[in-house]
């Protein structure tokens, strides 16, 4: 198992994403937190992998954008299962409009979960990292990293932020085997997306389907969504690699959107 005994927490993973991930994390060994902003989703989510095994896993509540929250939730992590080695900040949102139009309480709060969540986290778990020798820090990006698109100016600006802070984190803690990566998925069909596909169809003016073909999949090279469980392989590499080899760098899981 490539990640047995180890300890990771994953924000964000009562649903979606965040929970294929603790899902794939735990089949390979790994004591998962699920911290969620929801605790009773992430708690029962804990329980559903702990009776898969063979890895553990405890739900807590945590609200990336609260210092205090995220310091709690590591600090049950640690109390739990004694050290932090893999730190996934996934937790995220999508909020859609015009820049004209893109109202400021949502383009902050836009920022304050992708931006200032991964910060916190990463804030949070740094020490004890550095006290136990090394560990890796995983941030979910987007081919938004590294693309624009209408309609996402705080999601696109979030998203390229995240490429700056892993490079840092990864220059900072590079001697003391601290790594930094960002994973960037295309468009995965979550709940999140779908509800991005009405909303973008009337900003946009044209049908659903069109949002679908052309707007999410037109520059893949097989038409085709990301899968939850590619996502969660990426995120395994990155957990499971563990020299300064691969630090500081995004790689791109999108079906050829982004290429580069």
């Amino acid at each position: 198992m490539k990640l047995d005994g180890k300890v990771a927490i994953v924000t964000g993973s009562a649903s979606g994403i965040g929970a294929e991930i603790a899902k794939r994390y735990v089949s390979e060994g790994a004591n998962v937190v699920i911290a969620d902003l929801n605790l009773e989703a992430a708690q029962a989510k804990a329980a559903e992998l702990v009776a898969m095994g063979p890895g553990k896993a405890i739900g807590v509540a945590m609200d990336v954008t609260s210092e205090d929250a995220v310091n709690a939730g590591v600090a049950a992590t640690v109390q739990q299962f004694g050290r932090v080695d893999i730190l996934v900040s996934n937790a995220g949102i999508q909020i859609v409009h015009r820049i004209e139009d893109f109202p400021y309480a949502d383009w902050k709060k836009m920022l304050a979960i992708h931006l200032d969540g991964a910060f916190l986290t990463t804030k949070a778990c740094i020490p004890h990292m550095k006290s136990q020798g090394g560990g890796a820090i995983i941030y979910m990006g987007s081919v938004h990293s590294h693309e624009a698109s209408p309609l996402k100016s705080a999601y696109v600006t979030a998203k390229h932020g995240l490429l700056g802070l892993a490079r840092v984190v990864a220059k900072e803690g590079g001697s003391s085997g601290i790594r930094a990566n960002v994973i960037c998925p295309g468009f995965v069909r979550t709940p999140l997306v779908d509800k991005q596909i009405p909303e973008q169809a009337k900003s946009l003016g044209i049908s659903e389907d069109e949002v679908v073909k052309k707007v999410m999949l037109g520059e893949t090279v097989d038409g085709e969504f990301t899968t939850v469980a590619d996502v969660a392989e990426v995120a395994l590499f990155f957990a499971g690699f563990e020299t300064n080899a691969l630090s500081g760098q995004s790689l791109t899981v999108s079906h050829g959107w982004h290429m580069g």
